[in-house]
Order: C-alpha cells, then structure tokens, then sequence
C-alpha cells in the first residue's frame, strides 16, 4: 500500500490540480474517454493494493494477536500495580496509626516516671528508717553521723508540717514516730547548748572554745527554732545572762586594774600653759609623773599610740604592776580590749543566732549593753578631773579609728557607743582647751625674766600645737581649728606683750625672732610645711627679720642707709645737679665706710650670733643682713660722682671680705 512522505498544503494542492487540469485540457480532446482512463488506473491501483493486503494478511494477523498479547500483559501489570497501590495506603494508615500508638506511649511513660520519682522521693521523705531512730535516740550529739541524720529528720519534719495543713491522711502513718524522735533530738540539743553555755561560768574559761564548739554546730539551733521556739528563746535567754554577766565582771575588773597603773602624778589645774614654771609643782615632782615620757604639752613618742602601737598587745597589770602608764595608753588598752571581744561576739551571735540588722543589733545590746554602760561611766569618771589635753584628743582619735576598724571587720554595733564616748570627752577637751587659752592671756608679763631667749611658754604652745595638728591630719575638726586659731591668736598677742617690755626696738625684734623661729621649727618638725600655723609664724618671722637687719645695720651703715633713701630719687629723675650738691656728704660717708667697714662687719658677726641661741637663725639672719648691705652698697655705688666713686671701696674687695662670714649651717 502506498504511502506519501509529505504532505501538500491546500494551496500547493489547489496549484498542482489547476496545472493538471490544464495539462488534460491541452493535451486530451475527449473528457469521456480520460475519466474512462482515469477510472481504469484507479480499478488497477484498487487491485493492486489488494493484493498486497494479501500478501501481507499473515503478517498483519500476527502483528494483531501480538497487539492483543500486549494488552494483556498491560492489563495484568496494571492489576498487579493497583494492588501495590492499595497496599502501600494499607501500610501509611498503619505508620500513621503506630506514631499515634508511639506518641501517646511515650507520654505514658513520661507521666509514669514522673509520678515514679516523686512517689518515691516522697516515699523517702516519708519513711522513717531504723537507722535514724537508732542514731537520733542513742548516737551522741557531737558524732558527724547524729548531725547528718538530724538534718534528715528536720526535713521530715518540714515536710510532715506541711502536709498536715493540706489535710494528708499519710501524715498519720509517721507523725507519731517523728513527733518522739524530734522530742529526744531536742532534748540532748538542749543538754548539749546549755553544757557549753555553762562552761563560760568556770573561772579562768577561754570562752572562745566553747563558743568555737558551738559554732561547729550551729544547725543544733537552727533545729530547734524552726521546731520549739521557747526552748530556742530559752537558750538565747541563758547565753545573754551567762555572757552578758562575764563581761561585764571582766571589764569591771580590768578597768579597776588599769586605773591603778595610772601615773600618781596626773595633770592639774596648775599645769597649764600660762601657769609659771615652777619645778616644785605637781607635774614633773615624782618619778612616777610623766616627767619620764613627756611633757603634757609635748606628743614625743605619745603620737605612736595612733599608729604602730594601735593593736599592739593589751597591757595585762598583774605582769606591769611596776609601770605606770599614760591616759591614752590605758584608754587605748581597755577599748582594744573591748574591740576585739565585741567584734567577735557580735559576729558569733550573728551567725549562731542567724540574725542581722536590728535583731542582731537588739541581742547584741542585751549582751554588751551593761558592759558599755560602765565603760561610759568610768571614762566619765576617770576625764572628769584631767587637764591633759594631748591625751583627751589621743583619746578622741583612737575611738576615730577603733569604729573604723569595727567596720572594717564588719562590726556596725559599737557605733552609739562611739558617738557617746566622744560625747563624754569633747566638752572635757574644749573646756580644757579654752582653760590653756584663758591662762596665756591673763599672763602677767612683768612677771618674767627679761630674756630674749625663746620664752617657755612659747615652747609649750609650740610643741602642744605641733601635736594637734599633726594628731589631727588624717581626722581634721572644725572646732579643734577653731580652738588652735583662738590659741594662736593669744600666744601671738603674748609675744607681743612680752617683747614689748624691752625698752629697744632691736631687743623687742631679737625676742620676737627668736620666739617666732622657735614655734616654726616646732611645727615644721612635726607637721607639714605648708600647714597654716607655720603659714603664719613664717610671715611674722620674716617681716620680723627683715625689720631687724635693717635695726642692726643702721648703728655701722646708717648714713649710707639714709644717703641711698633720700637720694635715689634724684638718679632715678636725671636729677644730676642735685646729687653733684651732695658730693661733700657723700666723701664723708665713703670715707668713713673705708675706714670703718672691717671692723663693723666683725661687730656685725658677734652681735648677731650672740643675740640668737639657734646657730642657723642667727647665721641666716647675718647672711640677709650681709646681702641687705651688699645692695645698699650697689645703689650707694651708682649714686656717687666720679670723684666719690674713685675714692670708694672696691666692691669686690668688700665681696671677699664678706665671704668669710658664709655659714656652713
């Protein structure tokens, strides 16, 4: 059968149908006759293809039942894949089905073994072994094993407690064996705290063994509070008693002692800073008095209490019963001793006793009250009559830095008691301070020696405010710098009044220098430089000095002096005539310095350093007094007529001449 490869498109077939039948038209006369043609060929071809459809009719019988064996085997594979198919679906409904099963498994399991752990803790919690009973009822106290079967036993009890408000019927079950075991746990507790507690009663007892006993087992106390307050307020009641009565009899005892170690010759009223010198009096009368340590208006070795003496050991009388101490050093004594024992029991009771803030603040006062109350009383007793102002102001310093190292150790509790010592010290300080004060101005200054050495009172109030000041440097006070400008004031204004007795300026400047050296080099030897009394005597001592070189220059060097003064100006204005008019005064004075100005200089020397007790002062005074001449001399120089001026002393030769007078100190 005949097959075209390619086919026409409906206007190539339409063009090839015109073309052909315009080939017949022109090449057949007789349509008739070409259809009958036509119709011939086409019989032929019809034939034709016939029998090749006969030919091949094996083949295409073939190719049909093959066709058929084909669907067959289609139609089997798509029977056998729709059976997979359904079983697949069988098999995501049965996953589905397990991870539902699996899920709601593991959620099962989940809540049972939630409920496992905390059936069996509570089954743990509830159950009384005999372990514990034997331990509880027979072990003693102190064993490791009765404490750890006592922590059991309280958090059984806890739990019991709780349980019995939500109305639990298992409570039932042990209560009865818990209530017994905690009554006998609370018994031998008891024993135990009160046996320690009264081990502090024994004479001689270092109570810090017992009290380390009970801290070893504080949970004993913890027991008993959460489970019998009255026996826990029982306990707390006989150790406040116990040891509130222990230290008040120690420190009764220990400041008695301490008084008795005092010196015998205290400070009295006749021992103050304006009173005279008499070696007769009070003070410094007896080997037992301070005259051995120093004086009460001079800190020596006494400022060390501050500093390397603050913890030192405490002073024990039965082993100093031949020493005698001072004030502060007893003071001192006795309030370290009171630090260190307050400091420890208050953090004792704070952590035995669990309490903080007010309540530890409460039990501490209950204890230490009465102890504190007779601390305040004895040291009003013992300020009452001193007159030792140094000592009172060691006083108030070691309470500054006591308090400070109570809180260092975390100790808040001695604060009022502080505050009320200062409160008994500082009216005491002030009003022996203002008695110093009064007594250097009611001074008589007639009374005294004419001496221009430094005055002795002058070195009392520089040695005593050398003391405070520098007492005071860490801690300063408004009212103790206003007592020492009151003091000073006074101590200036009896210089004054004292220098004025001396009937010569140059005697009244010598006194004053030699008073105001003296204050500043107290001060600057103990205090620091730029402090504002050494501030103030510095001032004075050099507005005085310079006054004075120009009162002991004046007898040698006077006309010179006054030549210069009168004169300058007339240099200064280009006055030239004027100074030419002063030509025969001045070969006067060139004259008489060249004749004289050795031997003055030597007069100079001597007069000034047997004027000044002081080496250095003196020495330093005839330095600026020799630098005071050697510029007058320049201006002198510049004054003069050239006549003048070639019969004048060369300056130089004056400069080697002085160099001879350089100090070495």
């Amino acid at each position: 059968m005949a097959t075209h490869s390619e086919v026409a498109s409906p206007q190539m077939t339409e063009q090839l149908d015109n073309e052909e039948v315009r080939e017949i038209l022109k090449n057949t006369t007789d349509l008739r006759q070409y259809s009958r043609q036509i119709e011939k060929e086409f019989k032929e071809v019809e034939n034709k293809s016939i029998e090749d459809y006969i030919a091949e009719s094996q083949n295409i019988a073939n190719l049909h039942n093959q066709i058929n064996d084909c669907d067959d085997v289609l139609e089997r594979m798509e029977n056998m894949l729709m059976s997979f198919q359904s079983v697949l679906n069988n098999i995501s409904t049965e996953i589905t089905q397990l991870q539902r099963k699996s899920v709601s498994m593991s959620l099962q399991l989940t809540n049972r073994q939630s409920v496992k752990a905390q059936l069996s803790q509570f089954i743990e919690d509830m159950a009384v072994s005999e372990e514990m009973i034997t331990i509880i009822m027979e072990t003693p106290v102190t064993e490791r094993d009765f404490s750890s079967q006592l922590n059991v036993l309280n958090h059984k009890l806890s739990l019991v407690k709780e349980l019995s408000f939500k109305e639990s019927k298992s409570t039932s079950d042990v209560s009865d064996v818990l209530h017994k075991l905690r009554l006998k746990a609370m018994t031998k507790i008891r024993s135990y705290l009160l046996e320690q507690i009264y081990k502090f009663r024994k004479p001689m007892t270092n109570y810090q063994i017992p009290q380390n006993a009970m801290l070893k087992h504080k949970f004993f106390f913890e027991f008993i509070l959460s489970n019998e307050r009255h026996v826990a307020q029982e306990i707390c009641s006989e150790y406040i008693d116990t040891m509130g009565k222990i230290y008040y009899s120690y420190f009764k005892s220990y400041s008695t002692r301490l008084t008795s170690l005092k010196f015998e010759e205290s400070c009295t009223k006749d021992d103050l800073m304006g009173i005279e010198d008499n070696a007769s009096k009070g003070l410094f009368s007896k080997t037992t008095s301070l005259k051995h340590k120093s004086t009460i208006f001079t800190i020596g070795k006494r400022g060390d209490i501050l500093n390397q003496q603050l913890e030192a050991p405490i002073i024990v009388p039965h082993a100093q019963l031949k020493n005698r101490y001072t004030v502060e050093a007893l003071f001192r004594s006795e309030q370290y001793a009171l630090v260190d024992n307050a400091c420890r029991e208050y953090l004792f009771v704070t952590e035995f006793f669990m309490v903080r803030g007010s309540q530890a603040q409460d039990l501490f006062n209950q204890i230490m009250g009465k102890t504190l109350t007779l601390m305040i009383k004895t040291l009003e007793t013992s300020i009452h009559d001193c007159y030792d102002t140094i000592a009172m102001f060691l006083c108030i310093h070691l309470i500054f830095r006591y308090q400070l190292m109570c809180h260092k150790r975390c100790v808040p509790a001695l604060d009022k008691y502080w505050d009320s010592l200062q409160s008994v010290i500082w009216p005491r300080l002030e009003h022996v301070f203002r008695l110093n004060i009064q007594s250097i101005h009611d001074c008589d200054p007639t009374k005294f020696n004419k001496e221009l050495g430094p005055h002795y009172i002058t070195r009392r109030y520089a040695e005593f405010s050398a003391a405070i000041v520098g007492i005071s440097e860490h801690f300063p006070n408004e009212l103790v710098s206003r007592l020492l400008l009151e003091l000073q004031n006074e101590v200036e204004c009896f210089i004054l009044r004292m220098a004025a007795i001396f009937p010569t300026r140059k005697d009244q400047l010598i006194y004053l220098i030699n008073n105001y050296d003296l204050v500043l080099g107290v001060l600057m030897e103990h205090t620091r430089d730029n402090s504002k009394e050494a501030e103030a005597f510095r001032e004075q001592l050099n507005a005085r000095s310079n006054e004075y070189v120009e009162e002991i220059l004046a007898p040698h060097f006077g006309g010179i002096i006054q030549f210069v003064k009168e004169c300058e100006h007339f240099f200064e204005k280009e006055q030239m005539d004027e100074l030419r008019k002063q030509e025969r005064r001045s070969l006067a004075l060139v004259a008489s310095f060249s004749a004289n100005w050795k031997k003055s200089l030597e007069e100079l020397n001597r007069e000034v350093l047997l004027s000044f007790p002081s080496l250095l002062t003196g020495s330093q005074l005839l330095q600026l007094a020799l630098a005071s001449l050697v510029q007058y001399y320049h201006r002198f120089h510049k004054l003069l007529t050239p006549n003048a001026r070639a019969q004048l002393t060369n300056i130089h030769v004056v400069m080697v001449e002085i160099k001879k007078y350089k100090s070495n100190y």
